[in-house]
């Protein structure tokens, strides 16, 4: 059984210079009580996918379902049984946290009476009491998300759907965030989330799809997806940043692919099968070559070794800008 399926689903859109395929043949599939994380570059496909699932766009090909409801034959029941917050917090500014929840809920059609106890409870539930009553725009960027959040909430919704739901927050707003999330997931709540943070990635979900060219080019769990590239990563720290290039030649003989340099210039890497060996090889021809190291050591693969091995891009900057949908697309 699945709570959200997706097959075969491609958007084309029309632009001065051709066709822009934001999708191309898309397949997702999330489980009941799951919450599978979206990762991919920018233009991946990421975002235009969760508005498909959302009803905001039409796809040019495809299928999709949620709840096993049809998206494109029933939008309306969809809409019933789903909660979206978008990349930005859509609240009104003028009004306050309380009201902004309100009329929320009076939009689904809630009652005066339920509409007002739901945003009571909801501003409760996300740590707004104190500032519920006051006007949205003085409230800061976590307090924004959080009031977002919650209204994606209002009406209890079996599938939620989170497009970079942390972007531009401080690390505790963050990881306030998580919490939350991490509740209502405890509560059986369905999740499909969108991140440019693999921390996050890896903290909240049970499953990744790794999305490029509009494509699922991988998917499977954090230590899945990660055992992909297998062994450890061999770390050396230079003294002397003109040392990088000897020291990727090296690194390179004794690794199981090709060494990279960060961008300090000074931290040379390469993934490795037997690590402790490696490590000792590895070590000893730097030091024949007089390559003086500042620090040096293993450790286990990370999702943006994953994500590099996969897309030739580190995850960094992942929020994409894909076109709105258009009379002209395809």
């Amino acid at each position: 059984m699945t709570m959200i399926e997706a097959s075969g689903l491609k958007k084309t859109y029309r632009s001065k210079s051709g066709p822009v395929h934001a999708l191309a043949g898309m397949d997702l599939s999330v489980p009941p009580g799951t919450v599978k994380a979206l990762l991919g570059p920018n233009g991946a496909g990421k975002t235009t996918v969760v508005k498909v699932l959302t009803t905001l766009i039409r796809p040019t090909e495809g299928t999709a379902f949620v709840d096993g409801i049809d998206v494109l034959a029933n939008p309306k029941a969809a809409r019933r049984i789903i909660g979206v917050s978008g990349q930005y917090a859509a609240v009104d500014e003028n009004l306050t946290g309380f009201e902004n929840l309100e009329m929320v809920g009076r939009l689904y059609h809630l009652s005066a009476r339920e509409a007002k106890r739901r945003a009571q409870e909801l501003i409760e539930q996300f740590e707004l009491t104190e500032a519920g009553n006051r006007p949205v725009k003085g409230f800061s960027g976590g307090m924004r998300r959080r009031i977002d959040l919650a209204g994606a909430l209002v009406i209890n919704p079996k599938v939620l759907f989170l497009d970079e739901p942390t972007t531009g927050l401080d690390p505790r707003s963050r990881l306030s965030l998580w919490g939350i999330i991490k509740d209502l997931v405890s509560d059986g709540t369905t999740l499909l989330l969108t991140t440019q943070y693999l921390e996050e990635a890896d903290q909240l979900s049970d499953d990744i799809a790794v999305i490029d060219g509009g494509r699922v080019i991988a998917e499977g769990t954090a230590d899945e997806l990660k055992a992909q590239i297998g062994g450890h990563r061999v770390v050396v720290t230079l003294v002397d940043p003109a040392d990088a290039g000897a020291a990727r030649e090296i690194l390179g003989r004794h690794g199981d692919g090709e060494a990279t340099v960060g961008t300090d210039g000074r931290t040379v890497e390469v993934g490795v099968i037997n690590g402790p060996r490696a490590l000792q090889y590895v070590l000893g021809d730097l030091g024949q070559a007089g390559v003086e190291l500042h620090d040096a050591g293993m450790r286990r693969p990370s999702l943006d070794d994953v994500f590099l091995k996969l897309t030739g891009r580190h995850a960094e900057n992942t929020d994409e800008n894909v076109p709105a949908e258009k009379e002209n697309a395809k």
